[in-house]
């Protein structure tokens, strides 16, 4: 059985280290990016089951890559769970279109059972 794949797109090196290790060890296939211009790009070369992506992001930001990659009709069935430390984060995620959110600091926990329930087959 292949490993389910998760691509995050955060700025926060030490984060995204932490946020790989977690899921790696749990037996995910993790890729990571501190930009999201070329989010079509990433997804395309991946393969991604499930998306993580900042707000506060590199070039065209959170929203903008989520948008883009939601007006994708090969993408759009990608789950894009929204991670910020946003106070609107939930705003912020349905104008990006994410199908679900996570806000910063976020307990790990939290963000392993939500990845999971969208990754359930």
């Amino acid at each position: 059985m292949s490993k389910k794949k998760i691509l995050i797109f955060d700025d926060d090196t030490t984060l995204l280290e932490l946020i790989s290790i977690i899921f790696e060890d749990g037996g995910y296939e993790v890729d990571i990016s501190q930009t999201s211009h070329n989010i079509l790009e990433k997804v395309s070369e991946f393969h991604p089951d499930i998306i993580l992506m900042d707000n506060w992001i590199p070039n065209i930001g959170g929203i903008e890559a989520t948008r883009l990659l939601k007006s994708q009709e090969e993408f759009k069935h990608i789950p894009v769970i929204y991670v910020t430390a946003n106070n609107d984060i939930e705003a912020l995620a349905e104008s990006a279109q994410a199908n679900d959110f996570v806000a910063k600091p976020f307990d790990l926990e939290d963000l392993e059972q939500k990845v999971a329930k969208y990754l359930k087959n």
